[in-house]
């Protein structure tokens, strides 16, 4: 593996699953050890419950965020001990995965970047609860279009729908209140659509009703110590590296409510000599996402011993 040309990714919400972790942990002192201080961190066993679950309490989003965080750090510190100072051309994450991407790119202290991430699933349950709505997958939809359904969508019913992460060429996800997400998935079918499918979350992420809690996040922002990036850090609402610390904290404050555009990041790094992408922590959901946007270069996922040792042969 040449890992400058390589970029390092890392999976947001939609990605966990009960055991997650568990085998990194189980193979590696190192791994084992950031679950027990997180643990210590959160004041719960946030390990027991990516272990063992329950799945219903590991989806709520309070609980995810830290979860995927700490298992994609884990991921990471195990191929570190067996590729020590291992540094890719390029860092990205998907939504949530933008602050562990900025954790592995030394801007955040893993405690800091805990702390923050859980406080980031607390505030969007609550926005989720203040502002009912959800998010669905539109497949085979111009992006153009798409915004077209929800600009009319949202004049019709007074009530805002967007989108809110352009995955890759043929699925797009838009996020907004019920009512006028209800309509967009119609008006959306009346355009072409192939499918359009409703997802089981319930909050309305990287949408205008995150806005109830943008306050409260930018504080837990702005109260974070943050250092630059020591990789290019690819941002979700430019699809280009953030320049400085004004604009990595811009960026985590206007993520909740701005689009991630994941198609336009991944083509960037493609662009600028990128062959090659690590997905690094549970599930394969940007690997999967990776073969839509460009089947000339290659993906990988690292989630145990093995997984690392096959990506190194």
């Amino acid at each position: 593996m040449n890992f400058e040309t390589a970029a390092f990714l890392f999976p947001g919400q939609g990605s966990q699953s009960v055991g997650m972790g568990q085998a990194l942990a189980a193979s590696s002192e190192t791994a084992a050890n950031l679950f027990a201080e997180a643990d210590d961190i959160l004041g719960f066993a946030l390990s027991e419950l990516c272990w063992n679950g329950p799945a219903d309490e590991l989806n709520d989003t309070i609980n995810t965020q830290p979860a995927l965080y700490v298992t994609s750090m884990a991921a990471l510190a195990v191929l570190k001990e067996v590729v020590p100072n291992v540094q890719p051309a390029f860092i990205a994450g998907h939504s949530l995965g933008q602050v562990t991407a900025a954790a592995a790119a030394g801007a955040l202290s893993f405690a800091d970047g805990l702390r923050l991430v859980r406080e980031r699933g607390r505030l969007m349950k609550l926005a989720g609860e203040r502002s009912p709505g959800g998010m669905a997958a539109v497949i085979r939809l111009d992006a153009d279009k798409l915004t077209a359904v929800c600009e009319q969508a949202s004049a019709e019913t007074g009530k805002p729908v967007q989108l809110a992460n352009d995955n890759c060429p043929g699925q797009v996800v838009i996020s907004g209140d019920n009512a006028a997400l209800d309509l967009a998935e119609t008006l959306a079918k009346e355009a072409g659509a192939r499918m359009v499918k409703r997802l089981p979350v319930s909050i309305a992420a990287h949408s205008q009703l995150m806005e109830s809690v943008s306050a409260e996040y930018g504080a837990a922002v702005d109260a974070a110590t943050l250092s630059l990036p020591a990789m290019p850090l690819i941002a979700n609402s430019t699809a280009v590296p953030v320049a400085d610390l004004d604009s990595l904290r811009a960026e985590f404050k206007s993520q909740l409510t701005s689009p991630v555009r994941w198609t336009e990041s991944v083509q960037y790094m493609i662009k600028n000599g990128v062959t090659s992408f690590i997905e690094i922590g549970s599930g394969n959901v940007l690997t999967g996402l990776l073969k839509r946007i460009d089947r000339s270069v290659s993906g990988y996922n690292v989630n145990s011993t093995d997984s690392i040792s096959e990506l190194l042969k």
